[in-house]
């Protein structure tokens, strides 16, 4: 079977696809039977052979799945395998955002140690003992509760199905109750712009949001503003318009910016290829794909 990626994959899974071409997707192709991608825009009709879709990653947001799904395409991504990075980064961001990491860092490199002592207290805010909301309480919303136990915080969680432990909250009375509030949910139609300006309103003085969802959970223009004032703290991971980042935050020193790189561990990104390639495979056998997204 033909495959096109837009990128070789790490991990020796990638080595067992056959006639695979790295290039881009600009020109239309009649003998491609499967593409892999990275949540990267999709026209099936470019593709009259397509059989399949391989999307690197959980997200696929920017894949037209519907259309796919008209033309007889099977998409599918790579669940479960990177719930642990995703998760062990929220809470590295946690920690760096609510202690001050970078700050620090930055002062020891620039020669001025001094001045955490001298020019007042260098202080941070703790996270063991604090209350932490979660936003999407699936997979990866699970594996950050589990860590978050190990800090002896109040966890509260907020997800489509009402669950008792931890505790289910209203979202507003999740913003409202929470020190760090992490967001874990899909970029859906009815997640778009879900922390929206009133709700980045509800957080307390002080409050950190840790995003490693998607940007387009967020009002972005709301929450630079909330930023700027400082007034909150953030750890983002994710943005709204990749790879730009607002201008307004890379001076900031209340938020810690990383480049989109939850899943980015030596181990995570090989056994998510091997989920992308045994999709290949199976589609190549004629077997159904082994991890179809909803709706594909």
């Amino acid at each position: 079977m033909k495959v096109l990626a837009t990128r070789r994959l790490p991990g020796d899974a990638w080595d067992e696809l056959g006639d695979v071409e790295v290039g881009p997707l600009e020109d239309p192709r009649d003998d491609v039977e499967a593409l892999i991608v990275a949540n990267e825009p999709v026209d099936p009709a470019r593709f009259p052979s397509l059989r399949l879709v391989a999307n690197f990653g959980v997200g696929y947001d920017r894949i037209d799945v519907a259309a796919c799904r008209a033309r007889g395409v099977a998409v599918t991504n790579t669940p479960g395998v990177l719930d642990a990075a995703t998760a062990d980064l929220a809470l590295a961001l946690m920690l760096a955002a609510r202690r001050r990491v970078v700050e620090g860092d930055s002062l020891v490199r620039a020669g001025r140690w001094a001045t955490a002592w001298s020019d007042g207290p260098f202080l941070g805010r703790e996270v063991t003992g604090a209350t932490l909301g979660i936003v999407g309480h699936g997979r990866i919303g699970a594996a950050v509760a589990r860590r978050a136990r190990g800090f002896d915080m109040r966890i509260l969680v907020h997800g489509r199905t009402r669950i008792d432990d931890p505790p289910w909250r209203p979202l507003d009375d999740l913003m409202r109750e929470s020190d760090i509030v992490s967001l874990h949910t899909p970029l859906t139609p009815e997640t778009a712009g879900l922390i929206s300006r009133e709700r980045l309103a509800l957080l307390r003085d002080g409050a950190t949001l840790v995003n490693t969802a998607r940007g387009g959970v967020v009002d972005e223009a709301a929450l630079v503003d909330e930023l700027v004032s400082g007034r909150i703290g953030a750890g983002l991971d994710v943005f709204a318009h990749e790879p730009h980042v607002p201008e307004a935050l890379l001076g900031l020193p209340n938020v810690v910016l990383t480049p989109h790189v939850a899943s980015a561990t030596v181990e995570t990104r090989a056994a998510m290829t091997r989920v992308a390639v045994d999709n290949v495979l199976a589609v190549e056998r004629g077997e159904p794909p082994l991890t179809p997204v909803r709706g594909a």
